[in-house]
C-alpha cells in the first residue's frame, strides 16, 4: 500500500515521500481495517513537516495527517457497532495512508449521504472550533466573540457554531477580498486586522459583552485580539501562523485581568473518555449532514502527487481546504 512518509525535516514538498509498505494484514479479533478515500492537508500537518509542531518534534520516519475519511473493508469476529462498506474517521495521527488497521473502539459509523469530502475534515476544525467556543466561556445569547485567521476552516467552524449558540462573531482577516465572502457565510462583523483593530471592533459593536477571542496568528496578532475582548476577558490561542511567539502586554493582564489560554485538540483527545469524544462526533457529524458545517474544498490531489499537494496547501491566498485522495489509480 501507498504512504506518505517523512524521513527527513524540511520545505514540506521536499519533505513528504510517497512510499510503499506492506498491507496492515487482516484485523484481529476486536480489530478493522479501513480504506482511506480523503484527507486534509492542514497547517499542523504542515508544520509537522518541518519539525515544528508540538512540543517536541515527532521521531521520524513519520506518517503525517491528522485527519481524514475512509470506509470500514474488514472487521473482527467481535467487532459489532460497525460493518463492512461504513464510512469513519480515520483514527489519526498518521491518516496520509491507504489502508489502516485500528481498534473497533476507535471508531464509529458515520451519517450515510454525506459529502465524504466534508465528513474527512470532521476530526480538527469543528471540534476545535466548537470546545473553544463552549469550554472557556460559557456561550450566552447576544454576547460576541472574536476571532483571527477567520478564514481557516476553524473560522468557517467557529462562525456557524456561534450562530448557532446564539452568540454574535467579530471575524478578523487579512485581506479586503475575504470580507464579503466571511459575511456572506453568516459573520456579524468581518474587519481586516491592524494597529487600531480594537477602535474599530467597539465601534461595531458598541459596549456588547465581548468576552472571548480566539487566536491563531500569534505575535503581536494575540495583543490585538487582547485589546478587543472585555475587562476579565480570556484569549484562547490554538496556533502560530506568524511563527512568533504569543504577546500579551502588562496593560491587559495586569489593569484589565485579560487572560491568555492555550488549547490543543489533541490533550483534549488524551483527557476525554472514548464515549464522551464518540458523542461530540456524532453531533458534529450531523451538523455536516444538515449543512450547518461545511469548508470550502480548493482542490483535490491524488496521494500520487502528494509533493505537488502539500506545495499547494503552504501556498498563500487559499480560499478553501487542499484534499488527498486515496482512490485506486
Amino acid at each position: 500500500m501507498l504512504v506518505a512518509q517523512v524521513n527527513a525535516f524540511g520545505r514540506p514538498e521536499a519533505a513528504i515521500e510517497l512510499v510503499e509498505q506492506p498491507d496492515p494484514g487482516e484485523p484481529g479479533a476486536e480489530e478493522v481495517t479501513i480504506d482511506a478515500e480523503f484527507a486534509p492537508i492542514n497547517p499542523a500537518d504542515l508544520l509537522n513537516l518541518e519539525g515544528k509542531y508540538g512540543a517536541a518534534p515527532p521521531r521520524l520516519p513519520m506518517i503525517p495527517g491528522a485527519e481524514g475519511v475512509g470506509r470500514i473493508a474488514k472487521i473482527g469476529a467481535a467487532v459489532r457497532h460497525v460493518t463492512p462498506g461504513d464510512r469513519v474517521l480515520l483514527p489519526g495521527p498518521g491518516c496520509w495512508r491507504q489502508r489502516f488497521k485500528a481498534p473497533g473502539k476507535a471508531v464509529f459509523a458515520l451519517p450515510q449521504g454525506v459529502d465524504p469530502k466534508q465528513l474527512a475534515m470532521l476530526r480538527v476544525n469543528p471540534p476545535t472550533a466548537h470546545l473553544m467556543l463552549h469550554q472557556f466561556v460559557a456561550p450566552e445569547l447576544g454576547r460576541w466573540v472574536i476571532q483571527n485567521a477567520a478564514n481557516s476552516g476553524v473560522g468557517h467552524c467557529l462562525i456557524r457554531l456561534a450562530r448557532l449558540a446564539g452568540v454574535k462573531s467579530v471575524n478578523v482577516v487579512r485581506r479586503e477580498g475575504l470580507v464579503a465572502p466571511l459575511r456572506a457565510l453568516g459573520g456579524d462583523v468581518v474587519l481586516t486586522d491592524g494597529p487600531d483593530l480594537d477602535a474599530r471592533v467597539r465601534a461595531a459593536i458598541g459596549d456588547a459583552a465581548l468576552p472571548l477571542a480566539i487566536d491563531a496568528v500569534g505575535g503581536s496578532g494575540t495583543q490585538r485580539l487582547a485589546r478587543c475582548v472585555s475587562d476579565g476577558g480570556i484569549v484562547v490561542n490554538y496556533g502560530m501562523l506568524s511563527g512568533e511567539p504569543c504577546m500579551v502586554d502588562g496593560r491587559e493582564t495586569v489593569f484589565r485581568d485579560v487572560r491568555l489560554q492555550g488549547f490543543w485538540l489533541r490533550k483534549w483527545f488524551a483527557d476525554t473518555p472514548p464515549a464522551q469524544i464518540a458523542a461530540l462526533y456524532r453531533d458534529l457529524a450531523a451538523r455536516v449532514a444538515d449543512g450547518t458545517l461545511a469548508v470550502e474544498v480548493e482542490a483535490v490531489y491524488s496521494i500520487h502527487k502528494i509533493k505537488e499537494a502539500v506545495a499547494h496547501a503552504a501556498r498563500g491566498g487559499r480560499s478553501g481546504k487542499i484534499l488527498l485522495s486515496f482512490a485506486q489509480q
